[in-house]
């Protein structure tokens, strides 16, 4: 009998989950596990997920932690022997920079939403407006309801007006994604705000209601423990872990190898036949953990569902990591960072920082005596000014920033500097849709789809979404 073959295109987080769960998960292989390659263009596995060391530490260069509240990284970290090096963040909070003032975060926000009026008494950066604007939420509300999908930033305007929306709320939400709330889908974003704004009344009190929210399509949500979980040795030895398992249970991984063509099988054995510059691979199942866009072009001729995903748009970011002497810059008093508004004015420009991460003080594995590890983050769908600048253009112009944001100023360490490309899909209106529709046609053709394109950006979901996938498979092959 002819073994059962599975590639999987894309070697990111997800793909190499939809691995691990297909060579047995937990419990390894069987004498039924399939033969499973895993195909990667870039010259190593885990995309934007992988470390390095600075300023005396192993820090992230892509996410530096993932939700605790959903439970794919964390049951994935402990099935690989990872539990005890499960690192819970180590404060809560953060603060904004509105108009020229730096304080601290309203408590009982909701992914940036506020839950009362009350609550922004202490924001010195609202207009009058604003607050009246949070006032009336609560009291007379607007009779707007959202429809089936609709986007964030209509959403909010609608129920508390533009100043809240996009000095207060874009900030954390946008910042997520990389992009605008104008432009993002709440179906798929932010369901619990969608859920919100399809029931009569105050938003901020609906929103309230609802409880825990994580970014993405609606999951289980824990309502105790930490909030978020990074690993001693970093994010991306997620990535090292499950690059040692799956090679010792014969899984081929194969870099710097792109597919050029993904075909039909002429022969009745296997379905399908994955091409790349050095070899032909007969599948069964084929599993596409690619970007939209590059999935498009791989099975877009065999489905036009498929070929739509060309059209999901990306957003591309960087980050600038300095290390500080710690009696040399004062920082706010709590909070794990700063949000910085949009087109909050700098000098004759605006801002490019989007985001401020206090890494020591969000990490206590991160955490030194003699210095501060500060991250400051650049780059949203729509603002790529950062893109042309030289690498010690970047990094003085985000310390000046800095230094506006904090009121003083400091010597920073030589800066740690990572651009992602195209990192980050957008989930514009209409995306649930284009999900569902292309995910069907998939199916229906013996091919699966995983990865961040479809049903959150998140570590966790992407784990989740590869190992779902991978599942499937197994059971559809019984």
């Amino acid at each position: 009998m002819t073994r059962r073959s599975v590639v999987i295109i894309g070697g990111g987080i997800s793909g190499l989950s939809a691995a691990y769960q297909l060579s047995g998960g937990v419990a390894g292989p069987t004498g039924e596990t399939p033969r499973i390659e895993v195909i990667e263009a870039g010259s190593r596995f885990g995309g934007s997920l992988a470390t390095t060391t600075f300023a005396g530490r192993t820090i992230d260069l892509g996410a530096d932690g993932f939700l605790a509240r959903r439970p794919e990284a964390v049951q994935l970290a402990k099935d690989l022997g990872l539990e005890s090096e499960l690192a819970p963040i180590a404060a809560s909070g953060a603060s904004v920079y509105i108009n020229g003032h730096l304080d601290p975060l309203p408590s009982g926000m909701v992914l940036g939403v506020p839950t009362s009026a009350a609550s922004l008494r202490g924001l010195r950066g609202l207009s009058r407006g604003a607050r009246w604007a949070a006032w009336r939420d609560e009291h007379f509300p607007s009779s707007w309801v959202a429809g089936d999908d609709t986007s964030i930033g209509e959403i909010l305007r609608h129920k508390l007006g533009s100043e809240l929306t996009y000095q207060l709320i874009e900030p954390m939400i946008g910042g997520i994604q990389a992009g605008r709330v104008d432009d993002l889908s709440a179906k798929s974003v932010f369901p619990a705000l969608l859920k919100a704004a399809q029931k009569k009344g105050s938003l901020m009190k609906n929103i309230g209601a609802s409880g825990p929210a994580v970014p993405g399509p609606s999951t289980t949500v824990a309502e105790s423990g930490p909030a978020f979980y990074s690993l001693e040795r970093g994010v991306g030895s997620l990535v090292s872990a499950l690059v040692a398992t799956l090679e010792a249970r014969g899984v081929i991984l194969r870099c710097n190898d792109p597919v050029t063509a993904l075909r039909r099988s002429p022969t009745s054995a296997y379905a399908w036949e994955v091409d790349t510059q050095h070899m032909c691979t007969p599948a069964n199942d084929v599993i596409l953990a690619t970007p939209a866009p590059i999935t498009g072009a791989i099975a877009g001729s065999f489905a036009p569902a498929l070929d739509a995903l060309r059209s999901v748009p990306t957003a591309s970011a960087a980050m600038v990591t300095i290390s500080v002497p710690r009696d040399s810059l004062a920082l706010p008093a709590t909070g794990t960072g700063i949000l910085v508004p949009l087109n909050s004015p700098f000098g004759d420009d605006t801002f490019l920082v989007t985001a401020v991460t206090f890494l020591d003080r969000k990490w206590t594995h991160l955490k030194r005596d003699g210095d501060h590890l500060i991250r400051l983050h650049v780059g949203r769908s729509d603002d790529h000014r950062w893109a042309a600048l030289s690498d010690d253009a970047l990094s003085s112009r985000v310390s000046k920033e800095l230094a506006t944001i904090l009121g003083q100023s400091a010597d920073p360490s030589e800066p740690l500097i990572q651009r992602w490309a195209d990192g980050l899909p957008q989930y514009a209106v209409g995306h649930a849709e284009l999900v569902r529709n292309a995910k069907e046609a998939a199916v229906s053709l013996g091919l699966h789809l995983c990865g961040n394109a479809y049903d959150g950006v998140g570590v966790p979901a992407t784990i989740g979404l590869g190992r779902n996938v991978a599942t499937h498979v197994l059971q559809s092959s019984r």
